[in-house]
């Protein structure tokens, strides 16, 4: 019976040809073209840092990685069909007229070299482009490095699972999906020529069918023995439901039967390959149901069985070798061993005598009343100058010496921001090469305002210290010496802004500097752009045709871009994770951005993971969040600066013992200079970083157990408080329903305080954080770490025993406090906003001091910014509010033995008059009047409390005035009667 000759596929116009080729042209033109445009661009930007190095390094690390995956599987593939078709039947039997396979069969027969050639490179295009984002952990590999620890399982190095097993796993994964895609490419290949057919029950396979497709299943096979093998090391990062790394099941069930399955594995592949040469098939099935079968009954149930009815019965018992594993691997790898955590216990007093109080002077001389996180808008109101310059939402705290005397300051650089420019004079000339640059820095003592809030409103507000070029053009150098005070690199400004500076075409106008005068830059930051071909690289890349035709731009000028000190760190060392809160100091005599770098890990064995936005989230604002990324292993390793000026970004090495620093110094060699290179003025300004001791005390509230079986129990567990100064409904709905709100968490505080376990009267600049008992807002300890060059990265930890009220608790006594909660509730009234700020723990005396400032934002037409009103303070079960720190302290430390100490940083002098209230008439006419003013006072009280029931804001003022008055009364009274010689000494009562 006669039969049709196979139909081809449809053919194409030649001007369809021609079309489909010019648009395959144009979409590789645009697709390679703005590639090329930005390796380019970034080419140049490297060059301007000095980093070059770092680019070319990962460019030819990641082209090697392309070439190499690419060729690796699109070889695979090319091979599998060359030899799929050369072993195809001479003789293929057309099932039909209308058989598919003939059609296309007909149509690859046609294009050979386009589907031999052209299938093979497409895929490994696509594997190549997938492959090169994988350059860390090969250049890891070949630059490893020894920890000097061994795992307490194997024996291995851990340098071995951090640098090499990732490299072998990455390799593994490669081969299994270059294996897997050339057995799919032969399958289809030997299908379309005939090699398979499906006609009859079962089908038809060739000889050089079976045998290809055998030796190619028998190399899959051998892959997954080896992957067994590697396995068992990957036990090691295992999670389980208390603890990381291998359980007692992992370690007596799973790891035997990854070295069962593996022997399994190694006999069905030889079943493959010897099926191959035999040209049988029962051999491999068979050897192939068995590894299935194992790996179900070893693998699977086995483990399974062994959990359910020997470790779970006793899993304190079988678990506690593996939690103690977990609790050192742990403490190794986020830098919480014993070298580095001082704990001990502390009392948490209830009362403090003065002679206690005299050891702590550095710390209570030094309580911060200003937050770095609510008076952005304060120094916006007063120190703004113009709307085009503006400061971060939230602020920094850093110290300087002055008059040989340690104080802490907020912070903030006069940056740029050309979102406030006029919006008619918003224009691309304007943004981009008029208004280019910030203006100074500001400072006002953390612990000092101008003077107590008063009825005018003209108090409680920082005293300003500036740093700027002042109208006339010249340099104010301000209390610390800014030798150049423009910024041309800060936090604020979109990632895609640039400025144009320096250079000028003849009479162009100069940059704005000041209302009066004008200005060029003369740094050396920026990419060169006179010449006409970079004017046309620039102009491609932004889109904007003004730079190539704008006559302002000159031969010597230069293109600032990529401007945020956090972008320009991770740009040049893209193997750092970088902090989310660069903050600007004064470092020999520059405005300089200090920008904190860590070197992670995802694998070290039996550590504990964590995901690290969520350990470092919390209710801070205006800090940049890291990505929600596992990690095992931290390091502050590297302190990177960034010039405010010409934008020099400089690396120093922090942590000199850091293996996987010294692996990526291997990478990078030069980029990373010597601790010893940096300067002392550096060093005064070094902060241990935020994100650090936030992942650092996550895991301090669970492994400062050091028993397994307590660990296992948990019942001595802390966790980190919900920040009390902020709306907690949504926390506390969301805690009952049993969902940690990570931004809720409490953040660690600056402040500058006494040594806590060494010399309290020696100032040191810390960084601190309370933690409470776990489902419970009692104090759990105090945890604190030293930023000071002689004792950076020393942290402590004070445990308490008692039942000391933690922060959310101190908050709820200070608002339910008659006299806070009155006063506040009639502010709110009068349309007042009212401002918690950062509520402070501090050890002092033995017990626990809090400190909160109140700020009130006083409704205006035109703005409202943060105005400091009282301070809170309690200690013990006594508070005390008052518009100054001294007078908020006497009435928590009153009577004749715990006077508040002097200390000129509370913006007011302490009262000389101690704070006692008699519990018994006096003799004579000092008691008389003593007595009196008490009734007074008592009556005043009840004036004020029934006025703010009713409204009468009259007769309010009037009680506020008599109560005033009965003070003042009462202390001449209290003064008479103690130098009267038959006066009784009354014992000192709670004021608060």
């Amino acid at each position: 019976m006669a039969t049709r000759p196979p139909v081809g596929l449809p053919r194409l116009s030649r001007r369809s040809r021609i079309l489909l080729i010019v648009g395959a042209v144009v979409l590789v033109g645009l697709i390679t073209g703005s590639r090329l445009l930005g390796t380019y661009v970034n080419w140049l930007w490297f060059g301007e840092v000095g980093f070059r190095s770092v680019y070319g390094t990962v460019l030819a690390t990641r082209f090697g990685l392309f070439l190499a995956v690419g060729l690796l599987v699109g070889g695979l593939v090319a091979i599998n069909l060359i030899l799929a078709y050369r072993t195809r039947p001479v003789f293929v039997p057309v099932s039909g007229p209308d058989d598919p396979v003939a059609r296309y069969r007909a149509v690859v027969s046609r294009r050979m070299k386009l589907f031999a050639i052209g299938l093979p490179v497409l895929i490994g295009l696509i594997a190549g482009t997938s492959a090169q984002g994988d350059w860390q952990q090969v250049q890891l590999f070949f630059n490893a490095t020894s920890f000097g620890v061994t795992d307490p399982e194997f024996g291995h190095d851990i340098g071995f699972y951090a640098f090499q097993l990732p490299f072998y796993t990455w390799v593994m994964s490669w081969l299994f999906i270059a294996t897997a895609v050339a057995f799919v490419a032969a399958v289809v290949a030997h299908y379309l020529f005939g090699g398979i057919r499906l006609a009859g029950r079962g089908g038809q396979l060739s000889g050089p069918a079976r045998t290809h497709l055998a030796i190619v299943a028998g190399v899959f096979i051998l892959l997954k023995a080896v992957a067994y093998f590697l396995d068992r090391y990957t036990l090691l990062f295992e999670r389980n439901d208390k603890f990381d790394g291998a359980s007692y099941t992992d370690l007596n069930a799973v790891l035997p039967a990854k070295l069962i399955l593996l022997f399994i594995a190694v006999f069905c592949a030889i079943a493959f390959f010897a099926g191959a040469v035999l040209r049988n098939l029962q051999l491999p099935a068979i050897a192939t149901v068995l590894l299935v079968l194992s790996s179900i009954l070893v693998g699977a149930a086995w483990p399974a069985v062994l959990e359910q009815f020997s470790v779970r019965p006793n899993a304190i018992e079988k678990e506690a070798e593996p939690i103690g594993r977990n609790i050192e691997a742990t403490r190794q790898a986020y830098g919480l061993t014993d070298d580095k955590v001082e704990s001990k216990p502390y009392a948490g007093k209830q009362n403090v005598s003065l002679e206690e109080l005299k050891n702590d002077q550095a710390t209570v001389g030094n309580v911060r009343l200003l937050d770095p996180a609510v008076i952005s808008k304060t120094f916006t109101q007063f120190q703004q100058l113009r709307p085009f310059y503006a400061f971060p939402e939230k602020l920094d705290v850093d110290r300087y010496t002055v008059d040989q005397k340690l104080q802490d300051y907020i912070v903030a650089v006069r940056e740029l921001n050309t979102a406030g420019i006029p919006q008619g004079q918003r224009d691309w000339i304007n943004q981009h090469l008029i208004y280019t640059h910030g203006n100074g820095m500001v400072f006002a003592e953390a612990s000092k305002v101008n003077s107590p809030a008063d009825e005018g409103g003209n108090g409680g507000y920082p005293v300003f210290e500036v740093a700027q070029v002042g109208q006339d053009g010249k340099v104010q150098p301000g209390p610390f010496g800014v030798e150049q005070p423009r910024t041309y690199f800060g936090e604020l400004g979109s990632p895609t802004d640039y400025a144009i500076v320096g250079g000028r075409g003849e009479g162009a106008p100069g940059e704005y500097d000041t209302d009066g005068s004008s200005y060029t830059y003369t740094g050396q930051g920026g990419v060169r752009i006179g010449g006409l071909f970079n004017k046309m690289v620039f102009a491609a890349a932004y889109g904007e045709r003004n730079i190539l035709f704008n006559s302002a731009i000159g031969d010597d000028s230069r293109i600032i871009f990529n401007r945020h000190p956090r972008d320009r760190v991770e740009a040049v060392a893209p193997w750092l994770t970088v902090d989310g809160d660069p903050y600007p100091a004064v470092v020999d005599g520059r405005i300089t951005w200090i920008v904190d770098g860590y070197t992670t890990l995802d694998n070290y064995p039996y550590a504990r993971r964590t995901a690290l936005g969520d350990a470092t989230n919390d209710s801070l604002p205006g800090v940049a969040q890291q990505p929600n990324r596992e990690i095992s292993y931290i390091r502050n390793s590297v302190k990177a600066t960034v010039d405010a000026y010409d934008g020099t970004v400089t690396l120093y090495e922090m942590d000199t013992k850091d293996p996987v620093l010294k692996a990526w110094m291997g990478v990078f060699p030069g980029t990373v200079k010597a601790n010893s290179e940096m300067s002392q003025s550096l060093k005064e300004h070094l902060r241990y970083p935020e994100d650090l001791f936030k992942v650092q005390r996550e895991m301090l509230s669970e492994y400062h157990v050091d028993n397994p079986r307590d660990f296992y129990s948990g019942v001595s567990f802390w966790s980190v408080p919900s920040d009390p100064t902020i709306d907690n409904a949504t926390t506390v709905e969301a805690q009952q329903q049993g969902v940690q709100q990570q931004r809720d968490r409490q953040p660690p505080f600056y402040v500058l305080a006494g040594d806590p376990t060494g010399d309290a009267n020696k100032v040191s600049f810390q960084l601190t954080s309370a933690l409470v008992r776990l489902n419970r807002e009692f104090m759990a300890s105090y945890v604190t770490v030293r930023s000071d060059p002689d004792n950076y990265g020393k942290i402590s930890v004070l445990t308490l025993n008692n039942e000391a009220k933690g922060p959310q608790q101190i908050q709820t006594t200070f608002l339910t406090n008659g006299e806070v909660s009155s006063e506040l509730n009639l502010l709110t009234q009068r349309q007042t906003k009212v401002v918690y700020g950062n509520l402070l723990t501090l050890p002092v005396g033995g017990g626990l001091l809090y400190v909160e400032p109140i700020y009130i934002e006083r409704a205006s037409q035109n703005t409202q910014f943060p105005q400091l009103y009282k301070v809170l303070v309690s200690f013990g079960d006594k508070v005390g509010y008052a518009p100054t720190l001294s007078e908020a302290m006497e009435k928590v430390l009153s009577g004749s033995s715990a006077q508040v100490p002097p200390s000129d940083n509370t913006g007011q002098p302490p009262s000389s008059t101690p704070s006692t209230t008699p519990t018994a008439p006096n003799d004579g006419q000092g008691g008389t009047d003593l007595q009196q003013a008490v009734r007074d006072i008592q009556s005043a009280l009840a004036r004020v409390k029934s006025a703010q029931s009713s409204g009468d804001f009259a007769e309010l003022g009037n009680a506020y005035k008599a109560l005033d008055e009965a003070t003042k009364r009462f202390e001449t009274a209290s003064a008479a009667s103690t130098q009267t010689p038959s006066t009784t000494q009354a014992s000192p009562t709670p004021t608060g």
